[in-house]
């Protein structure tokens, strides 16, 4: 048998330029289009994302409106949404719309986008997502994506139908008109795609209420395939602090990236590359850097390279610099936190934490973490039945029940992927025992619980295209692992309080079971002639006294303010406790609790646990209030006595 050789020459003649949009057809998995139902959800979710991005950079309130539709094959009726293959999604916005000659490369051109190349936070990064879903919608049904833009009233509103020319990567117009519509401003973008509606976990559905929980000064309307209208009010009536755009840190920076920084630099003196192209660097520290890499502030920077330039980043790494600005960041903030948890989930205890801007790679990122716990007053089982032993190995009814993990970045929610992510690690390595909560080893805690975890940063490590796992840095997940812990404790403390209250509550109604009975007993014995009453107004305080008094009223939800845990809000059947919203368009909802009066100091309970300074000052006033109510009795039992017999009492 011969075999037939091939010549270098014509090897080298095989050799050809692979389009980007070529790769992407062939590995369309990497993007999220692995199956149908999760290929239905990146295309709501790019769509989404665009929108909220748009609006917000353009100083407006989001409104969006999603309709997923389904289409009938053969002009037949349509199939009910759980058996169909086919659905038209549209996701209309009145954000600021987009210019004609934008439209194009925007929807029909992958890597194209404004975001790549900026440190600056926002939901989109790599210019793939829209056009991808587009490439998917023409993959599967041959369909164009159709855009209509209006960027206000007096300008045309313009209607496109674009596809993507895989072998060059570029747009290819079909249709390209003006319209007439009837948003005065803003986008509307329709794909007809190949999917299944289902449901459930990790649906368009989970997506849409998570994406409601993270932003909830986003309006949001639903118009579900199987016929159901969802609307997500707004409850924050202010847009989130814009962003800006900032330099790279100088810690985390990789050499690689540090040598090309140097030789792309306009600067002519190394000093000034250090003050110019790095954020927190001054020119007295860039000088500073310098004398500690042994190089001169004025050499050039294209000059250094080799092991001048490894001075330099090793000089670099070991001087104190400070912390990366937070501006460029805009995270969701403990008070939306709270409002988006209170306004979807279900609970009697909520609590957010907002942990201090850290770094990694030299990209800035702050980490959010938030905890609803129980099944609120209404889920409340009744009386509990007495107490059955178990037999081997059998469980109560709610001891399966493990704690639901919802994980966003830049605030958008992950869906897929959840064990590879550093968020869902840390939430397990995370020792919830601590804090009153069972857990199984390598498991998630057990209970009526959801954890929500948000990192914000110009630049999310994802796991892949698809976008739907964080990468596992270690400075990430140490700061994720920080925020759980400070959730913990607050819940911790919580749950210990409730337990001590209700054990007194308890203790205190054994009491009043045999007051009545003392109260008898004493009359007896002094002959009818004690006064019952008295007396036993005089048992019940003594009773009230000897199982924590008010304190165990207020805990139990007799009074108002979770003191010493900030950022919380406590429900109980009686209201809400602490910075619970007023939620609209819902009636009956809990209103939320009145300022306190002048009377009592303000704030008193909510900032005990903030600052160390502030702690001590509120023990201070804490100790001066309790002498004062002394010297009150002590000036009441002298009241009514002559002056002498008080000077004398007093000494």
């Amino acid at each position: 048998m011969s075999t037939v050789t091939v010549s270098a020459v014509e090897m080298g003649a095989r050799q050809r330029e692979i389009s980007v949009s070529e790769f992407f057809t062939k590995n369309r998995h990497l993007l999220g289009f692995d199956n149908p139902r999760k290929a239905l959800l990146t295309c709501v979710k790019e769509a989404v994302d665009n929108a909220l991005d748009a609006s917000e950079e353009a100083g407006i309130l989001p409104e969006v409106v999603v309709k997923v539709d389904v289409v009938s094959s053969d002009g037949a009726a349509p199939p009910p949404a759980s058996q169909a293959t086919r659905f038209r999604v549209t996701v209309i916005d009145y954000g600021p719309g987009i210019v004609r000659q934008q439209i194009p490369p925007i929807f029909a051109k992958l890597l194209y986008g404004s975001k790549f190349h900026r440190l600056r936070m926002s939901r989109g990064q790599q210019g793939i997502g829209i056009s991808a879903a587009g490439m998917y919608a023409q993959l599967t049904t041959g369909k164009p994506v159709q855009i209509i833009s209006r960027t206000g009233a007096r300008a045309a509103a313009h209607y496109f139908e674009v596809s993507i020319d895989t072998k060059k990567n570029e747009p290819r117009i079909f249709e390209n008109k003006k319209i007439e519509w009837e948003s005065h401003r803003g986008t509307q973008v329709t794909l007809e795609i190949e999917g299944r509606y289902q449901k459930g976990r990790s649906s368009v559905d989970e997506y849409l209420e998570q994406v409601a929980i993270a932003n909830p000064h986003v309006k949001l309307v639903y118009h579900a395939p199987d016929g159901e209208v969802r609307e997500y009010p707004r409850t924050i009536q202010e847009l989130p602090p814009q962003p800006r755009e900032i330099k790279p840190h100088p810690y985390g920076i990789e050499f690689g990236v540090l040598l090309r920084m140097l030789h792309d630099t306009k600067s002519h003196s190394l000093a000034g590359f250090l003050a110019a192209d790095f954020s927190r660097v001054s020119h007295p520290l860039a000088v500073e850097i310098c004398k500690t890499a042994k190089l001169s502030p004025d050499a050039r920077p294209r000059n250094i390279h080799g092991s001048a330039a490894e001075a330099l980043f090793k000089a670099i790494q070991a001087t104190k610099i400070m912390a990366p600005s937070s501006n460029c960041i805009s995270p969701i903030g403990e008070k939306a936190i709270l409002h988006g948890l209170y306004k979807q989930i279900t609970g009697e205890f909520y609590t957010a934490v907002t942990r201090p801007p850290a770094v990694y790679r030299g990209n800035p990122f702050v980490i959010e973490a938030g905890l609803a716990y129980g099944k609120g007053p209404d889920q409340v089982a009744a009386p509990e039945a007495p107490a059955v032993p178990l037999a081997e190995g059998e469980q109560e009814k709610d001891d399966s029940e493990l704690a639901r993990v919802i994980r966003y970045a830049n605030r958008v929610p992950l869906l897929y992927q959840q064990s590879a992510c550093a968020t869902f690690k840390a939430v397990l390595e995370t020792a919830w025992r601590n804090y009153g909560i069972a857990q199984s080893r390598g498991a998630l805690p057990a209970g009526p619980m959801v954890v929500f975890v948000h990192m914000a940063s110009v630049w999310v490590p994802f796991t892949s295209e698809s976008k739907e796992a964080i990468a596992d840095y270690d400075e990430i997940r140490k700061e994720i692992r920080l925020a759980l812990q400070e959730c913990g404790r607050r819940l911790g403390v919580f749950l210990r309080r409730r337990e001590r209250a209700k054990s007194e509550f308890r203790r205190r109604n054994i009491f009043e079971l045999y007051i009545e009975e003392v109260v008898e007993a004493c009359a007896r014995l002094k002959g009818g002639k004690l006064p019952k009453e008295r007396l036993k107004s005089q048992l019940h305080k003594i009773a009230a006294k000897r199982t924590g008094g008010a304190r165990t009223d207020e805990i139990l939800g007799r009074n108002t303010g979770p003191e010493g845990l900030p950022h919380s809000i406590i429900v109980t059947p009686d209201g809400t406790e602490g910075e619970a919203p007023a939620l609209p368009g819902t009636p009956g909802d809990v209103a939320p609790p009145e300022e306190p009066t002048p009377s009592e100091p303000p704030k008193a309970r909510t900032e005990k646990s903030d600052v160390r300074p502030v702690a001590k000052a509120k023990s201070v006033q804490t100790k001066a209030a309790k002498r004062k109510p002394k010297a009150a009795k002590r000036t009441a039992k002298t009241a009514g006595r002559s002056p002498k017999a008080a000077r004398r009492k007093t000494r």
